[in-house]
């Protein structure tokens, strides 16, 4: 190790075990270092670097008392208190495949394995800090968000053979510079340039973002169709596959894609968040549910534990009862209580009561119980929207809505729509979703639970016009419902619409629906008879 650079490198350790922080200050001390901090909890390392500036991170991945640096890292990284010219380090004694895993999606400069020596230490240090320095001028610049001035510093620096050893990771960050400028064009002809030499998996990565951002939507789905299959690229096609199918509407293949990345790297939290949305969309409420569960079990004690995720279960486990039968909609109802009772022990100072009392009232109304849950809702602060977070006021919109207090409920939407409109935070699909659900609202007075009862009665009695209707709203908010997909296709065949083109789609999206539930046997016999009706179609 350069003496020097030891001895200006100013360095944070995160480390909660006792032995290992004893054994890596032993390491940096022969190694030069002095200027060391150490912290063992990850909210005392965001504080850290909140207030001073470091060259060196080094951290444990298996961080025990919050949670461990997989959290830490992402969370520095993705809002900008990560420094290009930082180094971070991961070390840990694991190397399990979910591991490699996070390693390969997180990319920190470097991952050491536990235990090592001060030698294998000495050695990844000096390259990583070296090529840290080599890169200081360009790094500066893109802090600093000079992008034009980082442009040049980089033909600077590729213009220098002794450069050499660098270039690859130059070439790299030359792209990312040129997609930063909005020079989307250029950067199209510089990745080109660069695979026609060597098929780096950056470039090609980085080329299918430019034909995204250039609407080349068919060059980009040809690309990252093949780097999906590739290990190295899987996660990072996944997403972008995900931001290709929102572009273009098509929020089922989507929510798949973003699915498929959860599976291989579950820790992800913020791809559960947008499994959440793309479910609502696609009222997917399994799936919704299922989301929701993994943002708290994969936020559960860590810096990203809020109440809200708790109450998110507990929300979503009830838009789930309101499409499901009495049994099943009894097991929802438990586990929604369930995460009220965690969400309690867990934060046990929280004011939460108001939220608690909102989802009470939707269980009341789950039990037939309507003019209860108005009484609930209607003891309800009902003043101070402000202070209340979009999520419970979304809530609050779902409950008014079920109790038959549309315009109440339309003018909660229409307060969301207003914050969501004013805070760059808020998702498209997120934007997209509350639009949805105001035009849905709007349009459907009945809830998910009254629809295909109020059809089904309808049916019985005769009324095939206002069953056909009442199905086809309840199949608009209810398209994963087997049993509503079969009643809709049996009242379309009554009314000989099964060869009508306006209703070709909903008919093929009805027998997928079908043909992807498990029937019972008076179903299975019903679709059988339908069947026979729309073999030329479907």
């Amino acid at each position: 190790m350069n003496p020097l650079i030891a001895k200006e490198t100013k360095v944070l350790i995160v480390d909660d075990q006792v032995l290992a922080k004893g054994y890596m200050k032993y390491s940096l001390e022969e190694l030069g270092f002095s200027d060391i901090t150490y912290v063992d909890k990850v909210n005392l390392a965001l504080n850290k670097i909140r207030h001073q500036r470091y060259d060196l991170i080094v951290c444990s991945y298996n961080l025990k008392h919050e949670q461990d640096g997989y959290y830490f890292y992402d969370e520095i990284n993705r809002n900008g208190e990560l420094p290009p010219s930082t180094a971070f380090v991961f070390i840990s004694a694991d190397t399990t495949a979910d591991l490699v895993q996070s390693i390969v999606e997180l990319q920190p400069d470097d991952f050491l394995a536990k235990p090592f020596t001060v030698k294998e230490l000495d050695r990844r240090l000096t390259r990583i800090l070296s090529r840290k320095r080599a890169l200081q001028n360009i790094y500066w610049c893109i802090e600093k968000k000079q992008f034009p001035k980082a442009l040049s510093e980089v033909e600077i620096f590729l213009s220098e053979p002794k450069n050499s050893e660098f270039f690859p990771l130059a070439l790299k960050i030359k792209g990312e510079i040129l997609q930063a400028c909005g020079q989307y064009s250029q950067a199209k002809v510089f990745y080109q340039a660069i695979l026609n030499v060597q098929k780096f998996t950056w470039a090609q990565l980085g080329l299918v973002k430019t034909h995204l951002f250039l609407n080349e939507d068919e060059a980009a789905e040809k690309l990252v169709l093949r780097l999906a299959f590739k290990p190295e690229s899987q996660l990072a096609a996944y997403d972008l596959l995900m931001s290709l199918q929102i572009k273009q509407g098509d929020f089922d293949t989507a929510l798949e894609c973003v699915l498929m990345a959860s599976e291989i790297s579950p820790r992800n939290i913020r791809r559960h968040k947008t499994a959440l949305d793309l479910s609502r969309i696609t009222h997917d409420y399994h799936i919704q549910f299922e989301a929701a569960k993994k943002i708290v079990k994969f936020a559960k004690n860590s810096i990203h534990d809020m109440p809200e995720h708790y109450l998110n279960v507990a929300r979503a486990g009830i838009d789930y009862a309101m499409t499901a039968d009495e049994e099943q909609t009894a097991t929802l109802v438990k586990q929604a209580n369930e995460y009220i009772r965690q969400l309690r022990q867990a934060f046990p100072k929280a004011d939460m009561q108001d939220q608690i009392n909102v989802i009470n009232a939707r269980m009341l109304y789950l039990a037939d119980e309507k003019d209860n849950a108005k009484s609930l809702l209607e003891q309800l602060d009902d003043e101070n929207w402000e202070n209340e977070s979009i999520e419970a006021l979304l809530d609050k919109a779902k409950a008014f809505h079920e109790i038959g207090l549309h315009a109440r409920s339309q003018e909660i939407l229409l307060e969301i729509a207003r914050r969501c409109d004013e805070n760059d935070q808020s998702s498209e699909i997120f934007l997209h979703y509350i639009e949805q659900e105001k035009v849905e609202k709007g349009r459907i007075k009945l809830s998910s639970k009254e629809l295909n009862n109020s059809g089904v009665q309808r049916f019985q009695e005769g009324d095939i016009d206002s069953a056909f209707h009442t199905f086809v709203d309840a199949f608009t908010l209810m398209p994963k419902n087997s049993a509503i997909a079969l009643n809709l296709l049996q009242v379309l065949t009554i009314k000989q619409l099964h060869c009508d083109e306006a209703y070709k789609k909903t008919i093929q999206r009805c027998v997928k629906t079908v043909e992807s539930s498990v029937l019972n046997d008076e179903q299975e016999s019903r679709y059988t008879k339908i069947r026979e009706l729309l073999d030329d179609i479907a």
